[in-house]
């Protein structure tokens, strides 16, 4: 008997059926198309991984290393000096207090900018999605050529209202300035995610007594979450990495990150320290990736959802 069962096939071993045999699978090979995409896009890896392999390593070298020209080569002397020296030491302009203020200054300035835009371009996309409105087309006729009006044209308009306004040179007229440029393209966005629910469920929802904000509140607002990161994640990244409206309405006190950045890098006199303008580039750079690299797989499913199509 023990024969016999030595002979069977043991279970890890699945048998062939007559089909299989007669006609075996044939093999996966890589087409010629999927190469040329794989090498296309290791050279895009490459043109921005390179550069910041150099951004990261000079961050971290002494000036001595970097004189000898290596900007390939690893640090002899892993020093964190030059973050430091960036963070709080170094000039931007006549102050000679590092990036530290213009952290600040960007984090007081992202917030307010954030709320505010998200959530009224938010309430206006749900209304001109499924509210029936006589002005719907006009309205979002003129949000489509309002999203791509050159910030130039219309920047000296809004230094005369911010002027009036009595915000001009403060971190509010910043925050203010980011939330009117993001209202059309965001308003777009919310409105083509919104399209796509059923009418029916507004029209239930009315027949139970509810209200506008009722409806928002408690029905639209929670099937939101893939708009709201990819909204989220877009608005940051924006805020965050400008450059232009800080510089032309913030004040002496109100200036962002990437305008002390720009300014401790501009140095006109004395030995360019290029190690601590790496430092300075990647902490300026840092919270934006953070936000991604917590937040990207959810961006991905926002976009795969449909969060902006249209």
């Amino acid at each position: 008997m023990s024969d016999i069962a030595a002979l069977r096939p043991s279970s890890a071993v699945t048998a062939e059926t007559p089909a299989q045999v007669m006609f075996p699978r044939a093999k996966k090979r890589i087409k010629g198309r999927s190469i040329a995409v794989l090498v296309f896009l290791s050279m895009a890896a490459l043109f921005f991984c390179v550069p910041l392999y150099v951004l990261i390593v000079t961050s971290f070298k002494s000036m001595d290393q970097i004189r000898e020209g290596a900007i390939f080569s690893w640090p002899r002397d892993w020093t964190i000096e030059p973050w430091i020296y960036a963070w709080s030491q170094a000039c931007s302009g006549i102050t000679c207090t590092g990036l530290r203020g213009g952290f600040w200054n960007s984090v007081a300035i992202l917030f307010p900018s954030l709320i505010a835009s998200i959530s009224l371009s938010a309430v206006t996309g749900y209304a001109l999605a499924l509210w029936n409105v006589r002005w719907t087309g006009a309205f979002l006729f003129l949000l489509f050529l309002c999203a791509f009006v050159p910030f130039q044209i219309i920047m000296y308009p809004l230094i005369v209202i911010t002027v009036g306004m009595g915000i001009y040179g403060s971190l509010w007229a910043v925050a203010f300035i980011h939330t009117v440029l993001s209202m059309p393209v965001l308003t777009l966005i919310f409105r083509n995610f919104y399209k796509d629910i059923p009418a029916d469920l507004t029209k239930a929802a009315i027949m139970d007594s509810g209200s506008f904000w009722r409806i928002f509140l408690e029905i639209i607002l929670p099937m939101s979450g893939n708009i709201l990161i990819v909204v989220l994640i877009m608005q940051v990244t924006h805020i965050w990495n400008d450059y232009l409206i800080g510089v032309t309405f913030g004040g002496l006190g109100a200036a962002p990150m990437t305008v002390n950045l720009a300014n401790m890098v501009t140095v006109s006199t004395g030995t360019v320290a290029y190690n601590a303008n790496m430092a300075a580039a990647l902490l300026t750079a840092i919270p934006p990736l953070f936000i991604y690299f917590v937040l990207g797989k959810f961006f991905v499913q926002g976009i795969a959802a449909g969060a902006i199509k249209g």
